[in-house]
This record gives C-alpha cells, structure tokens and sequence, in this order.
C-alpha cells in the first residue's frame, strides 16, 4: 500500500514522502480500516518539525484522526465488518495510508448524517470545543463567547458549539475572505485582526463587559487582547499556540480581574475519563443529524496532495478543514 511518511523533521511540504510500505495486519484487539477520508489537523504540521509533545520514531506517517471502513477483526477485536468509523490511530502508523490499524475499543460509529470527509472532521475539534466550551468553561446560553481563528477547522467547531449551546458569538480572523466563512458560520459579530481593535470592539460589542468565554487556539497576541477584554468572572480556555507563541499569563491581572485561564488538553480524557469521550460523541452525533454542527470542509484533495494540504494548513492560508481523500481522483481537488 502507498502511505505518507516522514523521515526526518522540517516543513511537512519537505519531509512528508509517499512510499510503498507493506499492507499493516490487525493484531489481537485491533482492527484493519480502509481509509476514507483523513483530516489535516495543525499537530500534523507539528509532528513533521518535531515540535509536537509526541516524537514518534522515524519514519512515521502522520495522520491523527480519520473515517475509515472496517475490513478485518484483530483476535478478540468487536465491530462489523464494512462498518464506518471515526479513529485516532497511534503513531507511529497515522492515518495518511491506504490501510491503518486502531484499537477496537477506542474506535467510534460515524454519524450517518456526514460524508466520510464532514465525518473525519468531527472528532478531534468538536471534541476540544465540546469539552473546552462546556466541561471546562460551563458555557450558558446568553454568555458571549468570542472565538479566535473562528474560520479555521478548530475555531469554526467552536463557533458552531456556541450557536448550538444559545451563545452570542463574536468571531475574530484574519482577512476579508475569513470573514466572510465567519459570518456564515453564524459569528454575531466579525472581527478582522489584521484592522479592527479586537479589545475595543469585544467592549463595544458587549456594552462594556467584555466576553464571558474565550476560545483561543493561537496564543501570542490573540491571548494578550483577551485578557484586556475578558468580563468578570470570565473564563479563558487555552487549547493551543498556532502563532507558534506560548504566552506568559500575568496571573496578578487574572487575581485583580476575577477570570480564570482553563487549560484543554483533549487526549488525557482518554486516559482519564475515556466513558466521557464516548458520551461526548453521541451528543455531537445528535447535533448533526439535527443539521444544528456540520464540519466546514472547505478541500477535498486526493492522496497525493496530502503533503501540500498539510503545509498549508501549518501556513495558515486555509479554512475550515482541508481532507485527504484517498480514493478521490487525481486533479479533483475541491
């Protein structure tokens, strides 16, 4: 089977190689998918530069959640043959191949509601915004939520989840065309960083108050305006640094102004509460066959766009979610 694979750390559209590697085969508990569709997500970009808190060994195929078929059952291993799934496989054998293995257990069905592509991007984001909006922030209807990178595959989930939780959601990007896919999102009010006064506007916006949740994926400057324009009692969620800067929180300002800076990690509820990851799902299920979530796939690109759609995804010039279709023809990218 053909599977993208890097051997040594740099820029995904440098590093990542298609090569022939021999058919993976389901061990004890596993089970063998078909690959369907396989979402870029920024840690794909991470991996490739070594920057990632996981530093698989080399070489290693990036790919962290996908839509597959099931093809064979693994020893002791439960699920339908020729069933769709959502999974998270582990490295150092991600998603962007022909063929994966995952933990039977770990696996989950794909809503009915989406195509395999729409499927893919539902995990990993919708999960983080779930958790980040509602078990770590306790979002209310009626709160303002203001979401960074709103047009992006993370923040486009969360913009989605705060409509759907009763939120007024103010949204912030970059450029006219971002903000364009915001507004359609259902952002209440666009903000572009690249003109407006995001502390400002946030306050004008909210009489004064300020917003209630934060979602902030970028850091850098994105979690400086935030503290400057936070409400009391409001609540930060960090859920990561794809300016590429960690900022360094005041916490004297947070004690002075009464806001909490909440941490999201999604993967440690696998680890810790993996029963949540399931019920979390089924909730996300419900919204998209109510038509109330459905991911943004903006691309759709064969196998062997693969190493491109992940560099600019990493570069910053895309929305939505860019996913790998391996069965999609050549030079019908869409």
């Amino acid at each position: 089977m053909q599977a993208w694979r890097v051997h040594d750390n740099g820029e995904p559209r440098e590093v990542m190689r298609l090569d022939d590697v021999p058919d993976p085969v389901a061990g004890p508990g596993q089970l063998l998918l078909r690959v369907r569709a396989v979402n870029v997500n920024f840690p794909d970009a991470l991996l490739c530069r070594g920057h990632y808190q996981v530093r698989p060994a080399m070489p290693f195929t990036p790919g962290v959640e996908l839509c597959g078929e099931i093809v064979a059952l693994g020893e002791g291993a439960q699920g339908e043959v020729g069933a769709r799934v959502l999974a998270t496989p582990t490295l150092p054998a991600g998603g962007f191949a022909e063929y994966v293995t995952v933990d039977a257990a770990t696996v989950l069905p794909a809503p009915d509601a989406l195509d395999d592509a729409q499927a893919a991007a539902l995990h990993i984001g919708y999960q983080t915004g779930w958790f980040g909006l509602h078990r770590r922030a306790g979002l209310r209807a009626g709160d303002t939520l203001l979401v960074h990178a709103a047009a992006g595959g993370v923040g486009s989930a969360a913009v989605q989840l705060g409509k759907a939780a009763g939120a007024r959601v103010i949204g912030v990007v970059g450029g006219e065309d971002k903000a364009r896919v915001a507004r359609e999102l259902g952002c209440d009010v666009v903000l572009d960083r690249r003109g407006d006064n995001i502390v400002g506007a946030v306050k004008e916006a909210t009489g004064g108050r300020g917003a209630d949740v934060v979602y902030d994926p970028v850091g850098g400057d994105a979690f400086a305006q935030s503290v400057k324009c936070i409400a009391f009692e409001g609540r930060i969620v960090v859920v990561g640094f794809a300016s590429g800067v960690v900022p360094q929180a005041a916490l004297n300002h947070a004690l002075v102004k009464n806001y909490a800076i909440l941490g999201l990690h999604w993967g440690l509820y696998n680890t810790y509460d993996p029963a949540s990851i399931r019920a979390c799902h089924d909730e996300l299920t419900k919204l998209a066959a109510q038509g109330t979530v459905k991911p943004l796939v903006s691309e759709r690109v064969p196998m062997s766009g693969a190493a491109d759609a992940v560099q600019r995804v990493a570069d910053g010039v895309t929305t939505g979610r860019v996913v790998v279709v391996p069965g999609q023809p050549e030079g019908d990218a869409r």
